[in-house]
């Protein structure tokens, strides 16, 4: 029983990453740096796989090396093939189907937030299924990456935060103030397939996207990932393993 116990343990973990391992982008198709981009970060693989994480990145500390972010600056753009579809699923949390990640940070001060860096720019975010046909993510609803919410190296990139929140919310708040209103998520801006719009500016229904592209108008964006929110699929296979390990486990007292 013990062996059967273990082995459903370790098959759910390998299930898990595989899952997570295959949400982020893994191909640059094409990258731009436009003008005024950060000199030296031009390496645009940086954006691939998961943003940076561990106990060094924290909404006051960002990403900052040349291997983990990629500048864009003003008519600069890049295109990205993900590893894995980005599904339009409105039962995702807070409707948010796929997070950017870029190196923003909340300013610390001896009382805690008292606010937020990020480079100022203007960008459009496009997606496809099939890297021919490409929409624009509605302007009027789409946010500028980097603008919220700082990355937390010790959150989960697949979780959304509530878009809801504002810099005025966490304003006073040290680090574990700021992860608890992150309810375990790693921060970064969230986008839904549902915005996608056609070239008449018409509302598409998207299923899937497997391409991201941002095109940055004016200012800079230092980007470090792209995620995209498991299907409910995922996570239900994930847990129905551990619901599973749990009955075996009470079969055995």
């Amino acid at each position: 029983m013990k062996k059967f116990c273990l082995l459903a343990i370790a098959s759910v973990s390998v299930l898990s990453a595989g899952s997570v391992n295959a949400q982020f982008a893994g191909t640059v198709l094409d990258y731009t740096p436009g003008t005024g981009f950060a000199a030296g970060f031009t390496n645009a693989s940086a954006a691939l796989g998961a943003p940076a994480s561990g106990s060094g990145v924290t909404p006051f500390a960002p990403p900052f090396s040349k291997s983990q972010i990629v500048s864009i600056g003003a008519g600069g753009q890049i295109t990205l093939q993900m590893s894995a579809p980005i599904w339009n699923d409105a039962a995702d949390p807070y409707g948010i189907n796929f997070i950017l990640f870029a190196n923003e940070f909340f300013v610390n001060s001896s009382s805690g937030v008292s606010g937020l860096f990020y480079h100022a720019a203007t960008m459009q975010v496009q997606v496809s299924a099939d890297d021919m046909t490409w929409y624009t993510l509605n302007p009027a609803l789409a946010p500028q990456a980097g603008e919220l919410y700082p990355t937390d190296g010790s959150g989960n990139p697949q979780i959304a935060v509530n878009p809801a929140l504002t810099t005025g919310n966490f304003t006073g708040l040290n680090l574990a103030g700021i992860e608890a209103l992150y309810h375990g998520s790693a921060g970064g801006t969230g986008y839904d397939l549902a915005w996608a719009l056609d070239g008449n500016g018409d509302s598409v229904d998207l299923t899937n996207a497997d391409y991201v592209r941002i095109q940055v108008q004016s200012g800079v964006l230092d980007l470090d990932a792209v995620s995209g929110v498991p299907e409910p699929a995922t996570w239900t296979l994930i847990l129905t393993g551990a619901v599973m390990i749990g009955c075996r486990w009470h079969k055995k007292k």
